[in-house]
């Protein structure tokens, strides 16, 4: 069995919600497609979609891209040819809203929700993370209830840093994780493209720089804050994955211990690996060495499978394949820590 934790979803009323930060699907240049969040542009075209363009057959946001398809039916089908028995699905994090007015996230989580859960009402082999407007963290209280016990999200979907000036280990994000421990629902968290916030300044950057390598920073940045905070004492039964093989937590691990032993403003109790088991990963990485390398530093009982499903720079080969593991191990990572993950607990929080 196969479940995959990590794929997004683009559907009609994720579009044109605000008259600035949309977020918007546009033309480009050449036939190309794009989203635009405020001044920021996401070039989101696949070379099957430039295929369609250039044959005049051009994606819509209707009909969805060919990675990401609005039709659930399509879905599955590219479920189905990549062997994937359950997929978990998530906002892009291109469109998290976290740099707007509270307001204007908080109407757009709810309508963000609505949409994926009647999605996955289609099919049983559907399911999704709850976006929430994080920068207002007692709204974010409010959706998450909501989008667990009336709609069936499985979690919190979320960045890893900057959640409108926030981060992590602030206490007013407390009552967020005091819900999720007593909802006994986990975080996935996936970094998020601090440009979109840059106004002006964001079509001015190069290279996805703050995708390709901040969305893993973010990540780790949540990793430490987690920690250093102290928040896990406060909640010790909070369950987190990171995903993106978790950003750079396992090849830094040795310095994140050694530089935490020395920390002065430091508030957690315990040593860096003594939280690991609050922690699970994906072995999303793009060499079957680093991946190796995952499984030896974390250990199968805390991997599970996160590909990307249908992004740009997700994988197209089973991310299990080649790791040397026993048949055993292999099922901990295609399946048995996620359904771990993601049962509910119902674990109240230690006050």
């Amino acid at each position: 069995m196969l479940i995959d934790l990590h794929a997004h979803n683009l559907l009609p009323d994720m579009f044109d919600h605000h008259p600035h930060w949309g977020p918007f699907f546009v033309p480009g240049e050449g036939g190309r497609w794009n989203i635009r969040v405020g001044d920021w542009v996401l070039d989101l075209v696949t070379p099957e979609d430039l295929e369609r363009a250039q044959s005049g057959h051009a994606p819509s946001k209707e009909a969805g891209l060919s990675g990401i398809p609005s039709d659930p039916l399509l879905r599955l089908e590219k479920m189905d040819a990549a062997g994937i028995d359950r997929m978990v699905l998530s906002l892009p994090a291109h469109l998290y809203m976290y740099w707007t007015a509270p307001e204007v996230n908080v109407d757009y989580a709810r309508k963000v929700n609505d949409a994926n859960a009647a999605y996955c009402a289609t099919s049983d082999r559907l399911d999704f993370w709850a976006h929430l407007p994080l920068q207002d963290p007692m709204a974010s209280v409010t959706e998450l209830e909501r989008a667990v016990t009336e709609l069936g999200a499985l979690g919190i979907g979320m960045g890893g840093a900057n959640f409108g000036g926030l981060e992590v280990d602030d206490e007013a994000m407390w009552p967020v994780w005091e819900k999720a421990c007593e909802l006994g629902v986990p975080l996935f968290v996936h970094g998020h493209n601090q440009s979109c916030s840059w106004g002006a300044r964001a079509a001015k950057e190069r290279y996805e720089l703050t995708s390709i390598v901040g969305m893993p920073y973010d990540e780790t940045a949540l990793f430490w804050n987690f920690i250093c905070g102290g928040v896990l004492d406060r909640f010790p039964d909070l369950k987190i994955y990171i995903t993106h093989g978790g950003g750079y937590v396992p090849y830094q691990l040795g310095r994140l211990e050694g530089t935490n032993e020395v920390l002065g403003d430091r508030r957690n109790k315990m040593p860096v690996r003594e939280y690991l088991p609050n922690f699970w990963f994906d072995p999303l990485v793009h060499s079957l060495s680093m991946r190796k390398a995952i499984v030896d530093v974390i250990g199968v009982d805390r991997l599970v499978y996160g590909d990307n499903f249908g992004g740009s720079d997700g994988t197209r080969e089973d991310l299990t394949d080649n790791l040397g593991l026993s048949p055993e191990d292999t099922e901990k990572i295609r399946s048995g820590n996620a359904l771990s993950l993601i049962s509910r607990t119902s674990a109240l929080a230690t006050p």
